[in-house]
Protein backbone atom coordinates (compact mmCIF):
# COMPACT_ATOMS: atom_id res chain seq x y z
CA UNK A 1 0.00 0.00 0.00
CA UNK A 2 2.81 2.41 0.93
CA UNK A 3 4.56 2.02 -2.43
CA UNK A 4 1.29 2.43 -4.36
CA UNK A 5 0.53 5.68 -2.50
CA UNK A 6 4.07 7.00 -3.01
CA UNK A 7 3.90 6.15 -6.73
CA UNK A 8 0.52 7.87 -7.03
CA UNK A 9 1.83 11.01 -5.33
CA UNK A 10 5.02 10.95 -7.40
CA UNK A 11 2.99 10.69 -10.62
CA UNK A 12 0.68 13.43 -9.40
CA UNK A 13 3.61 15.72 -8.67
CA UNK A 14 5.22 14.99 -12.05
CA UNK A 15 1.93 15.69 -13.86
CA UNK A 16 1.42 18.86 -11.83
CA UNK A 17 4.82 20.17 -12.91
CA UNK A 18 7.38 22.12 -10.93
CA UNK A 19 7.81 25.66 -9.80
CA UNK A 20 7.40 28.28 -12.56
CA UNK A 21 10.79 29.36 -13.89
CA UNK A 22 10.48 33.08 -13.04
CA UNK A 23 9.73 32.26 -9.43
CA UNK A 24 12.44 29.61 -9.23
CA UNK A 25 15.08 32.18 -10.23
CA UNK A 26 14.29 34.20 -7.10
CA UNK A 27 15.17 31.25 -4.87
CA UNK A 28 18.76 31.39 -3.72
CA UNK A 29 19.48 27.93 -2.31
CA UNK A 30 18.63 24.33 -3.14
CA UNK A 31 16.85 23.90 0.21
CA UNK A 32 14.69 26.96 -0.40
CA UNK A 33 13.95 25.74 -3.93
CA UNK A 34 12.93 22.32 -2.63
CA UNK A 35 10.72 23.90 0.04
CA UNK A 36 9.04 26.12 -2.53
CA UNK A 37 8.49 23.20 -4.92
CA UNK A 38 7.01 21.15 -2.10
CA UNK A 39 4.60 23.96 -1.21
CA UNK A 40 3.58 24.32 -4.88
CA UNK A 41 2.98 20.59 -5.16
CA UNK A 42 0.93 20.45 -1.98
CA UNK A 43 -1.05 23.55 -3.02
CA UNK A 44 -2.06 21.69 -6.19
CA UNK A 45 -2.81 18.49 -4.29
CA UNK A 46 -4.88 20.37 -1.70
CA UNK A 47 -6.44 22.74 -4.26
CA UNK A 48 -5.42 25.88 -2.38
CA UNK A 49 -3.25 28.95 -2.92
CA UNK A 50 0.46 28.33 -2.37
CA UNK A 51 0.80 31.41 -0.16
CA UNK A 52 -1.51 29.76 2.41
CA UNK A 53 1.09 27.01 2.95
CA UNK A 54 3.66 28.49 5.28
CA UNK A 55 5.40 25.47 6.81
CA UNK A 56 7.28 23.36 4.24
CA UNK A 57 8.76 21.16 6.99
CA UNK A 58 5.21 20.14 7.93
CA UNK A 59 4.42 19.14 4.35
CA UNK A 60 7.74 17.35 3.88
CA UNK A 61 7.18 15.35 7.06
CA UNK A 62 3.62 14.43 6.09
CA UNK A 63 4.84 13.38 2.63
CA UNK A 64 7.63 11.22 4.09
CA UNK A 65 5.17 9.34 6.32
CA UNK A 66 2.35 8.84 3.81
CA UNK A 67 1.50 5.16 3.49
CA UNK A 68 3.13 4.15 6.77
CA UNK A 69 0.95 1.31 8.08
CA UNK A 70 -1.23 1.68 11.15
CA UNK A 71 -0.15 -0.08 14.32
CA UNK A 72 -1.84 0.48 17.67
CA UNK A 73 0.64 2.21 20.02
CA UNK A 74 3.13 2.29 17.15
CA UNK A 75 5.55 5.19 16.81
CA UNK A 76 7.91 4.24 13.98
CA UNK A 77 7.98 3.69 10.21
CA UNK A 78 7.01 0.04 10.60
CA UNK A 79 3.70 1.13 12.13
CA UNK A 80 2.20 4.16 13.83
CA UNK A 81 -1.12 5.12 15.36
CA UNK A 82 -2.88 8.48 15.18
CA UNK A 83 -1.49 9.95 18.39
CA UNK A 84 1.99 8.58 17.66
CA UNK A 85 1.89 10.26 14.25
CA UNK A 86 0.76 13.61 15.68
CA UNK A 87 3.31 13.42 18.52
CA UNK A 88 6.17 12.61 16.13
CA UNK A 89 5.11 15.34 13.73
CA UNK A 90 4.77 18.00 16.44
CA UNK A 91 8.17 17.10 17.87
CA UNK A 92 9.89 17.19 14.47
CA UNK A 93 8.12 20.22 13.00
CA UNK A 94 7.46 22.41 16.03
CA UNK A 95 9.79 21.02 18.72
CA UNK A 96 6.79 20.42 21.01
CA UNK A 97 6.24 17.29 23.11
CA UNK A 98 2.62 16.18 23.32
CA UNK A 99 0.80 13.64 25.50
CA UNK A 100 0.63 10.07 24.24
CA UNK A 101 -3.12 9.61 23.66
CA UNK A 102 -5.60 11.57 21.57
CA UNK A 103 -7.76 12.23 24.65
CA UNK A 104 -4.76 13.56 26.61
CA UNK A 105 -3.58 15.64 23.66
CA UNK A 106 -7.03 17.23 23.53
CA UNK A 107 -6.51 18.40 27.13
CA UNK A 108 -3.44 20.37 25.93
CA UNK A 109 -5.23 22.48 23.31
CA UNK A 110 -7.40 25.54 23.06
CA UNK A 111 -10.57 24.22 21.34
CA UNK A 112 -11.45 25.63 17.92
CA UNK A 113 -14.43 25.29 15.62
CA UNK A 114 -13.83 23.70 12.23
CA UNK A 115 -14.05 27.03 10.38
CA UNK A 116 -11.27 28.48 12.59
CA UNK A 117 -8.63 25.86 11.76
CA UNK A 118 -5.22 26.83 10.40
CA UNK A 119 -2.20 24.90 9.17
CA UNK A 120 -0.72 22.90 12.05
CA UNK A 121 -3.81 22.89 14.25
CA UNK A 122 -5.11 19.55 15.49
CA UNK A 123 -8.44 17.89 14.70
CA UNK A 124 -10.19 15.55 17.11
CA UNK A 125 -12.83 12.90 16.59
CA UNK A 126 -15.13 11.01 18.95
CA UNK A 127 -15.33 7.67 17.18
CA UNK A 128 -15.41 5.35 20.18
CA UNK A 129 -18.25 6.04 22.56
CA UNK A 130 -18.27 9.56 23.96
CA UNK A 131 -14.58 10.30 24.27
CA UNK A 132 -11.92 11.71 21.97
CA UNK A 133 -10.41 8.67 20.29
CA UNK A 134 -8.75 9.95 17.10
CA UNK A 135 -6.49 12.90 16.25
CA UNK A 136 -4.97 14.32 13.08
CA UNK A 137 -3.21 17.48 11.98
CA UNK A 138 -4.95 20.08 9.85
CA UNK A 139 -2.95 21.01 6.78
CA UNK A 140 -5.11 23.21 4.52
CA UNK A 141 -8.38 23.57 2.64
CA UNK A 142 -10.36 21.24 4.92
CA UNK A 143 -7.71 18.49 4.63
CA UNK A 144 -5.92 16.78 7.48
CA UNK A 145 -3.18 14.17 7.79
CA UNK A 146 -3.62 11.24 10.17
CA UNK A 147 -2.97 7.56 10.73
CA UNK A 148 -6.12 5.65 9.87
CA UNK A 149 -6.65 2.07 11.02
CA UNK A 150 -7.40 0.78 7.51
CA UNK A 151 -5.02 2.85 5.37
CA UNK A 152 -2.19 4.00 7.61
CA UNK A 153 -0.96 7.58 7.22
CA UNK A 154 -3.16 9.39 4.71
CA UNK A 155 -4.64 12.77 3.91
CA UNK A 156 -8.42 13.00 4.30
CA UNK A 157 -11.10 15.67 3.99
CA UNK A 158 -13.09 16.79 7.02
CA UNK A 159 -16.24 16.75 4.88
CA UNK A 160 -15.94 13.05 3.99
CA UNK A 161 -19.09 11.52 5.50
CA UNK A 162 -17.22 9.36 8.02
CA UNK A 163 -15.06 12.20 9.37
CA UNK A 164 -17.92 14.69 9.23
CA UNK A 165 -20.02 12.33 11.37
CA UNK A 166 -17.37 11.88 14.08
CA UNK A 167 -15.61 15.28 14.04
CA UNK A 168 -15.57 16.76 17.53
CA UNK A 169 -13.40 19.90 17.55
CA UNK A 170 -10.19 21.37 16.37
CA UNK A 171 -7.53 22.65 18.69
CA UNK A 172 -4.51 24.93 18.89
CA UNK A 173 -1.70 23.58 21.05
CA UNK A 174 -1.22 25.76 24.15
CA UNK A 175 2.56 25.35 24.32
Amino acid sequence: MKSVLKIFLLLFFIAAGGVPTAQAQDVSSDAEQNNLELCYRFSRLLNCEVDTLTNPVLYQTVYEWLGTPYKYSGDCREGIDCSGFVCMLYQKVFGIELAQSSADIYKEVKPLKKNMLHEGDLVFFKIKKRRVSHVGIYIANNKFAHASVQNGVIISDLDEPYYKKYFYKGGKVNK
